[in-house]
């Protein structure tokens, strides 16, 4: 009897301690489902054995130009394009990724369909960027930047390239047209 009641409470322990693996599609700070900011380019062929990665290697692969590595599941569907920190390099970790798939969220439910409110209702905004045909919003909380493209704003605001814009300036309803998470970690 005494030495069930100590399986028992084995496998609780093993299985409470289990169930702290992120989800396939969590997004944190420190990782992106299966992802970390030390998953290396050689990993990702054990990590996504079940999906296709597509690895793009350029004319100028050998100026140090990092390459895009495209991650779909077997369906067909983009899930994600991983840009590792140095090219050519099986040991690189990942620099920067850009989500295309829905399912990867946020803690707080944030992903590439939601609007800037959601950004703003569930993150403190680090910085927004006033690019030519954008703007990006930072948010250093989860290391991520959030494309807006500047046709979701009004139109007095569109073309001057000079503007500081605050979160004032783009409407709740703006769509997110890029959502990238970065580990700049060297």
């Amino acid at each position: 009897m005494r030495l069930s009641i100590l399986g028992f409470i084995t496998i609780l322990f093993l299985s409470v301690g289990c169930s702290n693996q992120p989800g396939p599609f969590e997004i944190s700070k420190q990782h992106i489902g299966p992802l970390t900011d030390s998953t290396q380019v050689k990993d990702l062929e054990t990590i996504y054995a079940k999906d296709s990665i597509v690895k793009s290697v350029s004319d100028e692969a050998f100026s140090g130009t990092p390459n895009q590595i495209d991650i779909f599941e077997k369906g067909g569907k983009k899930l994600l394009t991983l840009t590792p920190k140095q090219a050519l390099d099986s040991t690189s970790t990942i620099s920067s990724m850009h989500v295309y798939d829905e399912r990867f969220k946020t803690e707080k439910g944030l992903n590439a369909a939601s609007t800037f409110k959601d950004i703003k209702n569930n993150y403190k905004i680090s910085r927004i960027s006033n690019l030519i045909n954008s703007v990006v919003v930072g948010v250093d909380d989860i290391n991520a930047a959030f494309t807006i493209d500047k046709e979701e704003l009004p139109a007095n605001l569109r073309f001057d390239r000079n503007l500081k814009f605050e979160a004032t300036h783009i409407p709740d309803n703006a769509k997110i047209k890029y959502f990238f998470i970065t580990w700049n970690k060297y």
